[in-house]
C-alpha cells in the first residue's frame, strides 16, 4: 500500500494536489492511503519549506507547486 502525504496548510493548492493525487491512485489501481499534514513543525521534518508538497512512502517528489495529473502517476507508480 502506497503512503501519500500531502504536506500543507490546507489551502487551495493543497486541496487540489490532495484531490489530483487521489485521482492519479485511483486511474492507476494502487491501494493507498492519504495523508494531509498540516502541523509546521511535522512539514519542517522533512525538510519542506514551501507547500504544497508531496511525499510518497516518505519521500518528498515535489515542493512548492502542484504537478500535473500525469507527473504525479509517474511520482507514485
Amino acid at each position: 500500500m502506497k503512503k501519500l502525504q500531502v504536506l500543507g496548510s490546507g489551502c487551495a493548492k493543497c486541496k487540489t494536489l490532495a484531490d489530483l493525487t487521489a485521482k492519479a491512485a485511483v486511474d492507476l489501481g494502487l491501494a493507498y492511503e492519504i495523508q494531509k499534514v498540516t502541523d509546521l513543525i511535522e512539514i519542517s521534518q522533512f525538510g519542506v519549506m514551501a507547500t504544497p508538497a508531496l511525499a510518497v512512502d516518505g519521500e518528498v517528489k515535489v515542493v512548492g507547486r502542484v504537478p500535473t495529473l500525469e507527473e504525479i502517476k509517474k511520482m507514485i507508480s
